[in-house]
Parts: C-alpha cells; structure tokens; sequence
C-alpha cells in the first residue's frame, strides 16, 4: 500500500518539478523580487503537501541582510526554508548545480554556488556572500558542510560566517528537524552515507506522517567575535534546541 501511495506521490511531484522550471527559465527575468519570492514560497510549500510532509514553523520572519544558518538533514531541507523565507539565497556545494532537474530550479532562485575543496573559491563566495548581505540579501548557509542524521550535529565550518563578521550582519540561527510517528528525528528523511537522490526520494514519498519543523530563533550579533566564536555560539544554540 504504501508503494501505492509513493508513486502515487511522484507521479504528481514530476509535472510540479516541470512547472517550476518552466516559471524559473520563462518567467523569472519578467518579475520583480516580491513576485519572485512569492513563487518560490509557492512552489516549495506545494512540493512538500504533494510528497505528504507536514510543515511546522516557529518564529518571526527576518529584514533584509540576514545571513541565515542551519542543521543540514535533507536535500528537502532547501524547500522546507523557502516554505518559510522564499527569500533565502543558499549557498551550495557546485555539483548540486549539476542535480537533474533540481539543479536548475535552485540555481534559479538565485543560490550561491562553492567548490568546497577549494579555498580560493571559498573566499570568492565569502565575497559575494558580504556583498549580498549588504545588498540587504537574505543568505542561507548549512555551516556542516554535509547532511547528518539528525539528532547530533557535526562539526561547523566557519569559513562562510566570515562575510556576516566583516560587515557585521546580523545571523539568523535555524532549526531544522524532520520527525515521523515515533520518531522524534525521522529515519526517513536522511541522506546519508552512500544514500542517492532516487533512493531517498522513494523512502521520503513512501513516509507516512512525516513532517519538518522550521525555528527560526533569535538573531545574534557577531561584535568583536571572530567567525569560529560565532560559529561556536550558533552551533551551541542550535544544538540546544534540537535537545
């Protein structure tokens, strides 16, 4: 039955997934960042109640300049944001841009792409990364670097929080837990290990009662810390409210 219920589910995920790259190749360049924003908030919400995850959130919307940070569980957890703050721009490893078909629908919504092996194109997306900011850009970023299984969090690579400490932006801490019935961090949900695209979209669209929680917690200021104190201050954050 719940097979049923899988390929009933992509079945409609596939005609969606074309829709919003139709609007992001034909229509993107005509609308304004509002229209923009209001269509990607769109097309994520309706991804996920199409593949049958309940969307929870938490908090207060942010202004403009925030630089976003969060746990990293799913490849969903981009939607899941953008169901929340459709003006986040993420910051990405380069082969997602590569993704079939997800590729070019986050390269759309304006993500910042990085080779994370290379330092030199680290430092020209901390560069971007502070000149978005001071554009009054809302920029996201998973400082793990990778997805992890949910209940503990790996270690945070600070490079990126450089761009919020050099023009002292305030960062936004996010908290990301996908959760199943009886499963207060869902099994599901995971992309792990040698885990690939297809088979952890068939186990997410084959869940039953999943659902993710989006808290956004306060803002912190980086003062006079450097980027691995105030990596330390949102990990710490964060991993308290995971519990």
């Amino acid at each position: 039955m719940r097979s049923l219920v899988a390929a009933w589910r992509l079945a409609r995920l596939a005609p969606h997934t074309l829709h919003g790259l139709w609007i992001v190749r034909r229509r993107f360049d005509l609308l304004t960042a509002a229209e923009r924003h209001g269509l990607i908030q769109w097309w994520s919400i309706k991804t996920l109640r199409i593949l049958g995850i309940t969307l929870e959130s938490e908090g207060q919307a942010v202004p403009a300049g925030h630089l976003m940070v969060a746990n990293h569980v799913s490849w969903l957890d981009i939607a899941a944001v953008h169901a929340v703050l459709p003006q986040a721009r993420f910051v990405s490893k380069a082969d997602v841009k590569h993704w079939p078909l997800v590729g070019a629908l986050v390269e759309g919504a304006g993500t910042l792409f990085i080779e994370r092996s290379s330092k030199r194109d680290a430092l020209r997306v901390v560069h971007q990364t502070a000149a978005a900011l001071q554009a009054g850009d809302c920029v996201a970023v998973f400082p793990e670097g990778t997805t992890g299984a949910g209940p503990e969090l790996l270690p945070f690579h600070a490079n990126l929080l450089q761009a919020a400490v050099s023009v002292q932006a305030p960062v936004l801490p996010v908290v990301l837990r996908w959760h199943e019935p009886d499963e207060r961090f869902s099994s599901a949900a995971r992309f792990i290990g040698d885990t690939t695209l297809l088979q952890s979209l068939w186990r997410i669209a084959s869940a039953r009662g999943l659902a993710i929680s989006v808290q956004m917690l306060p803002s912190v200021m980086a003062g006079d810390q450097d980027r691995r104190g105030l990596g330390e201050v949102l990990r710490s954050q964060i991993a308290a409210r995971l519990g």
